[in-house]
């Protein structure tokens, strides 16, 4: 098989990215190693800033995302009994809304089919060659044949895991990493949420989360050492610890119900430059990791995606080569302050385990100054929202 550009990975910025080039015309498929009923199984964020929806609306693709998305104009920060809300709307004119990544991604995959964009599921054993070259290929196994795809550039949008970073040598790029020492516990439920916007809380046993993703579903948090078993935790003990470190008031509004879903997610921050090596182009979690407490991580994916959508259309339309060589700093420079943001939230509202009374009050002092200052309140809401892309 032929084609101009090999997407590796069907997640939201896969099928993003393949959606905005076949629009242009270029040629492109999309190689996913799972089935399409395990991405969609998949629980992911839900938060969307202004950058996300709009592509999907460039896309024609928000229908259901303006019928079912919530639309939220602040969210809060919290600290025993005081809640600091951050008004968005009234700071910046914008707001986010809340719309859960798996519907995202079903809404960019139910449209593949019509729209001409190319999905090969369960394709096994992915691999990257001569990405160095002008003339890159991926070999795949399905079936139990391998097959093989000829392409001009190859966009890896596979994750953190996936086989696209690997094949950039070692000698060509360089990991910035932090791994936190607690992960996200967390449950989804039919219960509605206990707050009608966000609530991040820092209290004295540890970091908690309310949000949701409809007004009858909803998502909480709470960090847990990493050496914690889902196991471990039974519905009943999560939701009493939500109960307790959300406050008494949110916590009063919590509604009980049965985990539809109920994990633990390690925290780190992560970001491999450059994003391009070669005729190769990462993307996305293939690129950086952000803890979620900044609500980056698919948003991030997405200006990636306007990036590298720009740099092909601009190589293949106006053959303009300078399209695709400035496409990492370009996707860089956002990438860098949006990691910026989410470690400093993160240590804002967590708890770390090496912490004593100095770092603990450094935090208070923080919450402080952002409860009184607009100019803090501001900063953080236009990193909320998102940065312009």
């Amino acid at each position: 098989m032929k084609t101009q550009v090999c997407i590796i990975g069907a997640g939201p910025a896969g099928l993003m990215l393949g959606h905005l080039l076949r629009a242009e015309g270029i040629e492109c498929v999309v190689l996913e190693r799972q089935s399409g009923d395990y991405v969609l199984g998949r629980i992911r964020a839900g938060v969307l800033e202004t950058v996300t929806v709009d592509l999907m609306a460039r896309l024609g693709l928000d229908a259901r995302l303006k019928a079912e998305g919530l639309v939220h104009g602040g969210f809060n920060l919290a600290d025993g009994e005081r809640l600091i809300r951050i008004d968005l709307a009234e700071l910046t004119g914008k707001h986010v809304t809340v719309y859960g990544q798996t519907e995202v991604t079903r809404d960019l995959m139910e449209a593949s089919a019509e729209r001409g964009l190319d999905v090969i599921y369960e394709a096994g054993d992915v691999a990257l060659h001569d990405v160095d070259s002008d003339a890159p290929y991926v070999t795949y196994t399905r079936d139990g044949a391998t097959q093989r795809i000829d392409c001009r550039f190859i966009a890896g949008c596979d994750g953190f895991h996936g086989p696209s970073r690997q094949a950039v040598p070692a000698s060509a790029g360089q990991a910035f990493e932090k791994v936190y020492p607690f992960g996200w516990l967390g449950i989804l439920a039919d219960v509605p949420p206990c707050n009608h916007e966000l609530i991040y809380a820092n209290h004295e046993r540890g970091f908690a989360l309310a949000s949701m993703r409809s007004e009858t579903r909803s998502r909480y948090y709470v960090d847990v050492p990493l050496t914690d078993k889902v196991e471990e935790w039974s519905d009943d003990r999560l939701w009493d610890e939500l109960t307790i470190r959300l406050g008494p008031d949110a916590g009063s509004r919590i509604t009980r119900g049965p985990a539809l879903e109920k994990s633990i997610a390690p925290l780190r921050s992560f970001v491999f430059a450059p994003m391009r090596y070669g005729s190769l182009l990462l993307c996305g979690d293939a690129a950086h990791i952000v803890p979620p407490t900044g609500a980056k991580g698919l948003n991030l994916a997405a200006s990636d995606v306007l990036y590298a959508a720009d740099a092909l259309t601009g190589f293949f339309r106006r053959n303009d080569p300078d399209a695709i060589s400035g496409y990492s700093d370009k996707a860089l420079a956002r990438v860098w302050k949006s990691e910026r943001f989410s470690w400093s939230l993160t240590m804002l509202m967590h708890r770390f385990p090496q912490d004593g009374p100095f770092e603990r009050a450094m935090q208070v002092a923080e919450l402080d100054y952002i409860a009184s200052s607009r100019a803090a309140r501001t900063a953080i809401a236009e990193n909320y929202v998102g940065l312009p892309v």
